[in-house]
């Protein structure tokens, strides 16, 4: 690196992904300082102590407010987003925030407008953009291999682990749901495969609860948008699987259908799966969270953010954050979501609840203000 000077970097969060994240840190020669925040303080001081971090302190706002900072990961619980955002955003700092931008559409309007107003660089985790396969496929549509888009369908399979670890932290559910969570990768994949030329203007979207309603949130929302262009787009979620289902998370499939061609995506994950006699045990299991499950069946490469081999992380996630490193280092231009891209999926993942509630096809855009009255009633 020469005499570059090398960046700060504060990590907020110190859970599955600000752990990795921050690991990654560790290695990249740009990188100079780490801190490290998070409100569990045996999380945060274990972390430090594997990755050799310059810091930890349970407050946030001291850690982006330290001098030593130049770049913020916000790594924080779902619904705890908003503020460290805005706390980085006041410093200035360059930012990788994990998805959504919040879980209010108000407050994500309210995130997306100080990012823009201040000027700073920030992206949001889209993690899938950074597999092979999907770039590939962005570069054959991007050079017009099946020509104007006609009609998109994308499904979401996932087992009802996933969504078991992440409403159990929060009593606040409401807006947990298959699509604001879990659905908006898929929704996001979509989107930027098709383009700019990809703009909603209506949709309709209907939902089921039959199984996870005892944990306050859905099964599945399944819904059509339709583009200004006149393309039409089945958007579908369902993260009620059976706990034994093998996957890890993630089973998607995406159909484009072009004016000269087609792509048909099949990322399930059923090309590598093992059959044992060994339990494989759950196939998410976060820190404190016990599913009883028995599991011989496993599909291999289900993991979104990649998979381990003598304990470092090698797959997207991996991609992702070292080319969000160059990013921030040395200026490169990068295939990261942005931050209005993060905002626009939550309203659109939003509509799709808010027409699942209403039982009617919502006109877009919304007015954030007007969506959360809707989803509030």
């Amino acid at each position: 690196m020469g005499d570059k000077k090398q960046l700060g970097l504060a990590v907020v969060g110190c859970g599955v992904v600000g752990r990795m994240r921050a690991q990654l840190a560790s290695d990249f020669p740009g990188i100079g300082w780490i801190g490290l925040s998070d409100t569990n303080e045996a999380l945060g001081t274990t972390l430090k102590e594997d990755i050799g971090a310059d810091f930890f302190t349970t407050d946030f706002k001291e850690l982006i407010a330290r001098p030593e900072v130049d770049a913020v990961i916000i790594a924080t619980s779902t619904w705890a987003h908003t503020e460290p955002t805005l706390a980085a955003v006041d410093q200035g700092h360059m930012m990788m925030i994990e998805k959504p931008l919040a879980t209010d559409a108000r407050e994500s309007a309210e995130v997306l407008a100080a990012i823009e107003s201040a000027g700073v660089d920030a992206v949001v985790g889209y993690t899938q953009r950074f597999r092979r396969r999907f770039l590939v496929v962005k570069e054959r549509i991007q050079t017009g291999q099946i020509g104007d888009i006609t009609a998109a369908v994308t499904r979401a399979f996932m087992n009802r682990m996933a969504p078991t670890g992440e409403v159990r932290l929060t009593q606040d559910r409401r807006f947990l749901t298959p699509m604001v969570v879990s659905g908006t990768h898929s929704l996001d994949m979509c989107l930027w495969l098709m383009g700019d030329a990809a703009k909603p203007v209506s949709v309709y979207a209907r939902s089921t609860e039959k199984v996870m309603s005892e944990l306050g949130t859905k099964d599945a929302t399944f819904g059509v948008f339709t583009m200004a262009d006149g393309t039409i787009w089945s958007m579908n979620i369902c993260w009620a699987l059976p706990k034994e289902w093998p996957g890890a998370v993630y089973g998607l499939e995406i159909g484009i259908v072009g004016t000269k061609g087609v792509i048909d995506i099949e990322d399930t994950h059923r090309d590598v799966i093992l059959a044992t006699e060994m339990p494989q045990g759950p196939a998410y299991n976060p820190d404190g969270l016990k599913i009883d499950v028995e599991r011989n069946v496993d599909f291999l490469t289900s993991f979104p953010p990649g998979d381990t081999h003598r304990g470092e992380l090698w797959g997207p996630m991996r991609e992702e954050t070292n080319t969000w490193f160059q990013r921030i280092y040395n200026k490169k231009d990068t295939p990261h979501a942005t931050a209005a891209e993060g905002h626009r999926n939550l309203m659109l993942t939003m509509a799709m609840d808010l027409s699942a509630k209403t039982g009617k096809e919502i006109e877009l855009p919304l007015d954030p203000a007007d969506l959360m009255r809707g989803l509030e009633a």
